[in-house]
């Protein structure tokens, strides 16, 4: 018997098992699932009594469109592959599709829930729709029917709107990432709204508004996002994600854009209502006004006066009155004294009368003028008049009547006593 190296035996496995385990189909359920940090996915499938190892290479792996999840069961189109290095044989996993239904269902309820407990369905993070807006951006395909819909509305509605259109593909495997990127351009640019939109599709069609990269670009926007994608019984994950869901996207033009009719007659009635208003204003002014002209005049300066004026002529009668009250009583009062003083001034009078005849005789005897005339003459020294006693020997002096200066000299003094 022919003796075989294990690698021989191993390559002899290999060749057996894998020619005759082209394609397979396997259900079961995964476990032990490790996502490699080269891309391969590495996972075990088993069932009740038994388990085999599954690999699914990078290539294949970016095609899944749920997320392999421990306990998920499963449906594998693949190939059995054996492993020579270690003589292990696993299944190599082409396509997984979820076993009860479609991988894209379940792919879209795995992200919606991914996204709600982040916060991306939350109503208190929605923004606020401009009323009028000026400018838009539509991120949609240029050559789509959604895109005319969208733009004859716009003319019809509301022409003053400025729109801009971002050509992107809706759908198919690279649509996604060129929407999000769209996205991400048009919220750099400052304006009032940005309209996600495509027309209606299968699921497969509308796949790229449900990738978790579009979800984040809507989320992460500052810009307020409508999306409108499909018909009305199309929800897709942008639909939770943007701050308003429109039907379709005619009708998303609807909701953000007004009509010019119901604006004029909106125009028509505020212009009723500011012309009530002010008429009502006018009116309450007018009265105030009246109101306050009134307490003016009453109030005025020139009614001031006159009131004050009133109060001086009372405060003078008064005053007038009260002085002449006064007086009287003054004069009464005064009456008995007059009478007491008339009599004490006629006897102050009389004596003082006579002093004075006393004083006037007493100095018409003593006048040195008369004395003169009988012999006598006044002396006096430096135009003072001193007494002759005043006088020492030697000294100069001068003896004077009404007539004559004599300049004398003592040369001698006598006591007459």
């Amino acid at each position: 018997m022919h003796t075989l190296s294990v690698s021989s035996l191993n390559e002899q496995i290999k060749t057996l098992i894998e020619s005759s385990f082209v394609k397979i189909l396997v259900e079961g359920e995964l476990s032990r699932i490790t996502f490699h940090n080269s891309g391969h996915i590495y996972f075990t499938l088993k069932d009740n009594s038994s388990a085999i190892r599954c690999v699914m290479f990078r290539g294949n792996a970016v095609k899944l469109k749920f997320k392999l999840k421990e306990g998920l069961k499963v449906l594998i189109d693949g190939a059995i592959s054996v492993y020579k290095p270690r003589g292990e044989y696993q299944i190599n996993c082409f396509m997984i599709e979820p076993a009860g239904h479609g991988a894209l269902a379940l792919a879209y309820e795995q992200l919606k829930e991914k996204l709600s407990l982040k916060g991306y369905f939350d109503p208190t993070t929605k923004k606020v729709i401009a009323k009028f807006p000026k400018h838009i951006a539509l991120v949609t395909s240029a050559t789509g029917a959604a895109l005319q819909d969208m733009l004859r509305v716009a003319q019809k509605r509301y022409r003053l709107v400025e729109i801009d259109i971002y050509d992107v593909l809706v759908q198919g495997e690279s649509s996604a990432p060129l929407i999000a990127n769209a996205i991400k351009l048009s919220d750099t640019k400052g304006y009032d709204t940005i309209v996600i939109s495509r027309g209606g599709g299968s699921i497969e069609d509308l796949w790229a508004f449900n990738e978790e990269i579009v979800a984040d670009a809507i989320f992460n926007a500052k810009t307020p996002i409508v999306s409108a994608v499909g018909h009305e019984i199309d929800w897709l994950i942008s639909d939770f994600v943007a701050d308003v869901r429109a039907p379709t996207p005619s009708a998303a033009m609807e909701m953000i854009l007004p009509e010019c009719n119901e604006l004029y007659q909106t125009i028509d009635a505020l212009m009723q209502q500011y012309n009530s208003a002010i008429s009502t204003v006018l009116t309450k002014q007018k009265t105030e006004l009246a109101h306050l002209f009134n307490l003016y005049s009453k109030n005025s300066l020139q009614q001031r006066l006159i009131h004050k004026k009133d109060e001086i002529m009372q405060l003078r009668s008064r005053f007038l009155a009260e002085i002449l009250f006064k007086l009287e009583q003054f004069k009464q009062h005064l009456s008995p004294w007059q009478s007491r003083y008339d009599h004490q001034m006629r006897m102050i009078i009389d004596n003082k009368r006579t002093k004075i005849n006393s004083l006037f005789e007493n100095f018409q005897a003593n006048n040195p003028s008369k004395k003169i005339i009988r012999g006598f003459a006044q002396v006096s020294k430096e135009g003072k008049v001193i007494n002759i006693d005043a006088l020492s020997v030697g000294e100069e002096f001068d003896l004077m009547n009404k007539k004559t200066v004599v300049h004398s000299k003592v040369l001698e003094t006598k006591d007459l006593d």
